[in-house]
């Protein structure tokens, strides 16, 4: 059962809490809404509806209710007493989808500390519920002694994930040092869940990314090399989808990940067309870049699953985000425009003129690799070279700059 709070009678955030309760595994059996503009300090939701839910929960056998937002240690008590089923909020359930879908060491360890961290100020009301759960009504708790060595158990284990995650960061860090150091672009693909962030990829690199039709199925970022129509090379990440009321430890834990979004050239926001509330996730989305210092990124919106559009919603949205590409990752279409912007969107190259040593044999086709030779002209001094470079490019070659003079006279 889901429940919640809605304010000017919009309910999309509780159908999105019912859709991440199935990915989850569970299936809600009924809703209960209140709208009112602040939650009830004691119970979130006021006392009528407190007993609405209860007699709800007899008549359907629910086993969990599912609230909307987040509660406090307290609330979350007195609902499980009252209610006498297990209670979670909107942040316990989304930490549950990350941990079903972590692979990587790192993932692991990101979405552990975030659901430990989020544990340590209620483990007094989760261990009265699973004590109730597992033994029966009316079994003790585990008592005070108990909860104190398992919070202090918590404490330890939290310490640890933090160096372990720091040690798994630098690996990462030595990995993204290398790529800045080639002077290619950086792309992240970010988005709201769901958007079709992973099927882009796939549509643009070949990448083989999981794809899968539910929340958060990507959650360990992939880096793949990409050639745009210019003959430029970019590399494009694949990154964890974003959610209205994203837990705030989430983010935290994941800080070393979404560095991937915040460190890149360029923003590729995949938004999904065909979802009614698009401009409500567009704006989770950004609030997301915003906390993690990614705000200030240019950003390219693709609306993506064009296909799903109807003609009448098309034009709608065309007059609403005129600068964004429709695309369908699915079907393909629009993805050479995808391109096209991308390649427009990025800074732009220097164009230079170099006299390369021919004793330096590694810059030339260092040069073809990672930025544009326009042409090559070998001559008894070294091999002149027209090029367009990035500006991380340009300090490697800065030594072998020449004046376009100096180059027709060497020539």
């Amino acid at each position: 059962m889901v429940a919640g709070i809605v304010r000017g009678g919009d309910e999309d955030s509780l159908d999105e809490l019912a859709s991440l309760a199935r990915a989850a595994g569970a299936e809600p059996v009924g809703r209960v809404i209140q709208t009112r503009s602040t939650p009830d300090a004691t119970t979130f939701v006021g006392k009528g509806k407190v007993e609405e839910i209860h007699d709800l929960i007899h008549r359907t056998h629910a086993e969990t209710v599912i609230f909307d937002d987040e509660l406090t240690p307290g609330q979350l008590r007195n609902l499980e007493e009252r209610f006498r089923v297990k209670v979670i909020d909107r942040t316990a359930l989304i930490l549950d989808i990350f941990a079903l879908h972590a692979r990587s060491g790192e993932g692991k360890a990101q979405v552990e500390l975030a659901q430990l961290n989020y544990l340590l100020p209620r483990l007094r009301g989760w261990g009265e519920a699973m004590s109730r759960l597992g033994a029966g009504i009316g079994t003790r708790g585990p008592g005070e002694t108990k909860i104190e060595v398992d919070r202090q158990h918590i404490r330890r284990r939290i310490t640890k994930l933090r160096r372990d995650i720091v040690a798994l960061e630098r690996t990462r860090a030595v990995k993204r040092g290398r790529r800045e150091r080639t002077g290619i672009p950086q792309v992240a693909v970010a988005g709201y869940t769901n958007a079709g962030k992973s099927t882009l990829l796939n549509a643009l690199t070949g990448a083989g990314t999981l794809v899968a039709d539910q929340p958060f199925a990507t959650l360990d970022p992939l880096t793949r090399r990409l050639e745009l129509p210019t003959g430029r090379a970019v590399t494009v990440s694949d990154t964890v989808g974003f959610v209205r009321k994203l837990p705030h430890d989430l983010v935290e834990a994941f800080k070393s990940t979404l560095e991937e979004v915040a460190r890149a050239d360029l923003i590729l926001h995949v938004a999904d067309a065909s979802v009614a509330d698009l401009a409500d996730q567009i704006v989770a989305v950004r609030e997301v870049l915003g906390e993690i210092g990614a705000a200030e990124i240019p950003e390219v919106i693709l609306l993506n699953k064009w296909d799903l559009v109807d003609d009448v919603e098309r034009a709608r949205l065309a007059r609403r985000h005129p600068d964004a590409v429709p695309v369908s990752a699915l079907t393909g279409d629009g993805a050479a425009e995808v391109l096209v912007r991308l390649a427009a969107a990025l800074p732009q190259l220097q164009e230079v003129t170099l006299l390369v040593p021919h004793d330096r044999s590694d810059v030339v086709p260092w040069l073809y690799r990672e930025e544009e030779v326009v042409s090559t002209d070998a001559g008894a001094d070294g091999t002149l070279v027209r090029a367009r470079v990035s500006e991380r490019g340009l300090g490697r070659v800065q030594a072998f700059r020449v004046s376009p003079t100096a180059a027709r006279a060497q020539g």
